[in-house]
């Protein structure tokens, strides 16, 4: 993406979490200029666009976070309708076991995958 790197997370908790690595690396969304702040942000938006075209999300959780972590980045998770009335509507951190998730799977999530990056270079709305 223009303002970093969108991968698949290690774990999936929740099918089609990503995350938004800045490139470059700062610590923080307040470190970038103004159009660094605004291309950050479309492209944040461009990959949840992309996950609700690609998977049956309802909606996507953004989550820019940086406490263990200092380099900004951001969760997209989608949640689903499918998903157990007593997790929708919590925050997935605290809603699933992160350790226990599982893996992300190259094999498994390589069309996954490859329907994103589709996405993404048909120019979806950013």
């Amino acid at each position: 993406m223009k303002s970093g790197w969108l991968v698949a997370g290690d774990v999936q908790p929740l099918p089609g979490y990503c995350v938004l690595l800045a490139d470059p690396v700062v610590e923080s969304i307040n470190d970038l200029d103004r159009a660094q702040r605004v291309q950050y942000s479309l492209d944040v938006i461009q990959a949840g666009d992309a996950l609700l075209a690609v998977t049956d999300a309802y909606r996507i959780n953004y989550e820019t976070l940086g406490n263990s972590e200092p380099a900004l980045h951001t969760h997209i998770i989608p949640r689903y309708r499918t998903e157990p009335d007593g997790k929708r509507g919590r925050v997935a951190w605290n809603a699933y076991d992160w350790t226990t998730a599982r893996r992300f799977d190259p094999v498994r999530d390589g069309p996954f995958v490859e329907r994103v990056r589709e996405h993404l270079n048909a120019g979806s709305p950013a």
